[in-house]
């Protein structure tokens, strides 16, 4: 007698999402009739698990931030058309966080929505990009501009991926777990100060532990605030500045989320009594995950990137702040101040 796999199952106003964690991918033919499914992925993944997409349908897109755009959305469309794609469909998106952004956006507008699910396959996507509903594209150097807030049908965290994940990819994914543990979780944070990059690659336990705490982390916060008015707004901490810089510079999501969180611990302490040596207790935990606390980036171009922002509001714009180690908190501050504030960073 075959074990079935019961989910942990997260209900939203409207949808309820099921997470299988640490299953084995073939568990998707299970769920959903191989006629009626359809892979979207990129070049990398199909390369390095060509096997698993044997005999499925499969859309296979350019790997990388630059191709998330409205021009892969049209291929993709063009694709679903020409695999006579109908309202039954049901798409897989299957790598790191543009395939599954772009994927989740792809099929919330064809033919006006059909289904699809995620399987992640980096640390970034597991704990953050495939969680909670936010599907899109950037345009030109502003990131996310276009998107559509849709939940997928379920999330499936097959381990096996991590294998094949290049050590930077491993690099960029926690830094949004160290910014989890920053505005929801000082245990976590204490935790990660006790490990390592090297002691998560070589424990399938010690993953499977740290990918779990994010997903109720991120679902926790996304179902006391599905449309972002409130709480989820703390998801940013370290991204209003961290996305300016990346869209200005060759550094990688994580990297720019991690010089934005320490720019962001500046502003805490200059307009939320943040203490300084939280600011290095949090500097040293991104330094002994190898990423960088520091960047020489141009200023004037990375402000006028942020002033695009979708925080902004008039002559103000959301920031999210800490309060301390573990506790955050969204705080309108003027953007003379904040210009006055990031230039002496």
């Amino acid at each position: 007698m075959i074990k079935k796999i019961l989910p942990q199952q997260y209900k939203f106003s409207e949808k309820k999402v099921d997470v299988f964690f640490d299953v084995d991918f073939s568990l998707i033919e299970t769920k959903v009739s191989k006629e009626k499914l359809i892979f979207i992925t990129d070049e990398n993944i199909y390369a390095l698990h060509k096997e698993k997409f044997s005999g499925i349908k499969t859309i296979v897109i350019k790997p990388g931030e630059k191709f998330k755009n409205q021009q892969t959305v049209n291929s993709i469309i063009d694709q679903l058309i020409n695999l006579h794609a109908d309202r039954q469909t049901f798409i897989v998106g299957i790598g790191g966080g543009v395939v599954t952004d772009i994927a989740g956006f792809a099929a919330s507008i064809y033919m006006r929505g059909i289904k699809f699910a995620f399987v992640p396959t980096s640390i970034l996507a597991m704990v953050d990009a495939c969680i909670g509903g936010k599907n899109g594209i950037d345009v030109g150097v502003y990131k996310n501009l276009v998107g559509v807030i849709n939940h997928p049908e379920f999330l499936l965290y097959d381990y096996t991926f991590l294998e094949t994940l290049p050590d930077d990819e491993w690099i960029n994914g926690f830094a949004e777990i160290i910014k989890h543990a920053c505005i929801k979780d000082k245990e976590m944070f204490h935790f990660l100060e006790q490990h390592s990059i090297m002691k998560f690659q070589s424990s399938l336990k010690d993953i499977a532990t740290i990918v779990k705490r994010n997903v109720d982390i991120k679902y926790n916060v996304v179902l006391n605030d599905e449309q972002e008015t409130g709480e989820r707004k703390l998801l940013n901490f370290g991204h209003t500045i961290g996305h300016a810089i990346e869209n200005t510079s060759k550094l990688s999501h994580g990297k720019a989320i991690s010089i934005g969180m320490i720019a962001a611990c500046h502003i805490s302490e200059a307009i939320n009594n943040f203490h300084k040596a939280e600011t290095k207790k949090i500097s040293d935990l991104l330094t002994k995950y190898e990423l960088p606390v520091s960047f020489s980036f141009d200023k004037q171009k990375t402000w006028e990137i942020l002033l695009h922002d979708k925080k902004k509001s008039g002559d103000n714009i959301n920031f999210i702040v800490l309060d301390k180690i573990g506790s955050a908190s969204v705080k309108p501050i003027s953007l003379h101040q904040l210009h006055k504030i990031f230039n002496s960073i």
